[in-house]
């Protein structure tokens, strides 16, 4: 599959910040708290410059709203939305799942999205209508029809210490009626292991644009149905909270989460 030339241009910012973060991985870099449990480190904001002076000087008319420095741009030009470190805990704490997440949002809807792995080179990318791929490798979503048949994956809010909608009830649920739930840390890659069939199924609360804006393209560009947590209403909303799997399973994750499953 050729890619257009912004994705190319994607995949290649997305490869260059990889290499920034694996300057400073596992060497014990400094840590600072945006909240109690949301990290920050001097390499989330190395890999931000970095992808915002690309955008800048190659789409110098186009808005951004990235994770580490916000919003740039008005109006209706196309939107990057950036996340240059998906997974800055397990980066501060020398665990080797964290991502690169950058999404073009254009004419209403997400256009183009990549999440790269930089410690496994890993590269999912999707552009709407054409499909996702890890590399040049087609992707597609599991068949899994059943709960007890499926492994799936989530993640808890930031505020999880003092919000009571903290998801620990939904992660009960899907632990007593499948094969196992994973928390890998990493949104975007979540989904894009989701696209890839390595997950059944995804579900988290409250997460931010940059998290799910890539990875979201790619599940459902392999397939998956991705909505917000009432299974129908899209998904990108300022907060969003999403169930996300192929059509059959999703169905069946929303009636869990609903309380609606016999």
């Amino acid at each position: 599959m050729r890619q257009s030339d912004e994705m190319q241009f994607a995949v290649r910012t997305a490869k260059a910040a990889g290499r920034i973060l694996l300057e400073g991985f596992d060497k014990g870099v400094p840590v600072e708290h945006k909240g109690v449990i949301d990290l920050v480190t001097e390499f989330d904001r190395r890999a931000d410059h970095y992808i915002l002076g690309r955008i800048q000087k190659t789409f110098p008319g186009h808005r951004i709203l990235a994770e580490e420095s916000g919003s740039t741009g008005d109006g209706d030009s196309p939107l990057w939305l950036i996340d240059p470190l998906d997974g800055t805990t397990n980066f501060a704490h020398g665990i080797p799942i964290f991502s690169v997440s950058i999404a073009l949002w254009e004419d209403r809807r997400m256009r183009l999205g990549v999440v790269y792995d930089p410690t496994r080179r890993e590269c999912f990318w999707a552009e709407r209508g054409k499909g996702a791929y890890l590399g040049e490798r087609r992707l597609r979503v599991s068949e899994t029809a059943e709960l007890r048949d499926s492994l799936l994956v989530t993640g808890f809010p930031y505020d999880a210490w003092s919000n009571p909608d903290n998801n620990l009830e939904n992660y009960a649920r899907f632990a007593m009626c499948t094969q196992g739930v994973r928390r890998l840390g990493s949104a975007a890659l979540d989904l894009a292991y989701l696209a890839a069939g390595r997950f059944d199924g995804y579900w988290e609360l409250r997460l931010g644009q940059w998290d799910v804006a890539a990875g979201g393209l790619i599940a459902e560009e392999a397939g998956a149905r991705v909505t917000a947590m009432d299974g129908e209403s899209p998904y990108l909303s300022e907060t969003p909270s999403l169930i996300a799997a192929n059509p059959i399973l999703h169905a069946k994750m929303t009636a869990v989460i609903k309380g609606t499953a016999k």
